[in-house]
């Protein structure tokens, strides 16, 4: 029987940028940064990103955050009062 692999869970910040498109950021990983077009792009090229990082961690023989029990998911929306 195989060994199961650990699942691991990281927040990501996806922050619009300018010319179109949102970078991801991850806080707990420093340096793990990625970019999409879309936010479904950004989202898949984030998981992309946190496993090669895990994997370069892992093979520097460095300690692995263990993330986040819970998916927290925050968003920036904008808003025009009208008496404003």
């Amino acid at each position: 029987m195989g060994k199961t692999k650990k699942l691991y869970a990281y927040q990501i910040s996806l922050v619009p940028e300018q010319e179109g498109g949102y970078t991801v950021l991850v806080p707990l990983l420093p340096g793990c940064v990625s970019y999409g077009r879309t936010i479904e792009e950004a989202t898949e090229n984030a998981k992309e990103a946190i496993a090669l990082h895990l994997e370069n961690l892992a093979a520097h023989k460095q300690p692995i955050p263990e993330g986040n029990e819970v998916s927290v998911f925050t968003t920036l929306v904008s808003v025009s009062p009208t008496n404003v």
